[in-house]
């Protein structure tokens, strides 16, 4: 089997192996979450004349919705900072893939509309490495034929996959 590394695939191996085993083995939930469609919904609505104005640029199995090509500035929206790194690190995914197609000096931006908060993002030296390592850790994952297990209950309850992974456990 072989695939592209996307964006997503890179978020979810630093929130969770099993979210994203499950990801890229066709077992997809984010359809079917309120959550994932209130974040939608922000990415939509929070910024509607950004489609007029900046392009969308698809290469390598990486989907950026909103990159200014004057400026050479991924935007990235998400609904909170709850999982800061991970959005991070997928900006800092797509910068790689970028700059490994040609595009030098790109740098992102990081946009979280409901807190009014953004967080400029740009890829270094070592996070090449790490991003290098990461791949190899993220096709490790889900080329393995097993499944990984589960984080524990606390860390999985605004998880499009909550329902997934806990629903035959018994509440206490």
């Amino acid at each position: 089997m072989s695939q592209f590394i996307t964006g997503t695939h890179f978020n979810y191996h630093l929130i969770c192996h099993r979210k994203l085993w499950l990801f890229a083995n066709g077992i997809h939930m984010e359809s079917n979450s309120d959550l994932v469609y209130e974040g939608k919904l922000i990415h939509e609505t929070s910024y509607p004349r950004r489609s007029d104005k900046y392009k969308e640029i698809e290469m390598d199995g990486i989907k950026i919705d909103y990159y200014d090509p004057k400026k050479k500035v991924v935007h990235e929206i998400k609904k909170s900072d709850k999982h800061e790194k991970a959005h991070e690190w997928q900006v800092k995914y797509y910068l790689f893939v970028l700059e490994q197609n040609g595009l030098t000096g790109v740098t992102g931006l990081l946009e979280y509309p409901r807190l009014h908060k953004t967080q400029e993002v740009t890829l270094s030296e070592p996070d090449r490495t790490t991003i290098k390592e990461s791949i190899t850790g993220i096709e490790s994952i889900i080329h393995n034929e097993q499944c990984p297990g589960k984080l524990p209950k606390s860390r999985c309850k605004n998880c499009s996959y909550y329902d997934f992974c806990w629903s035959q456990e018994v509440e206490g």
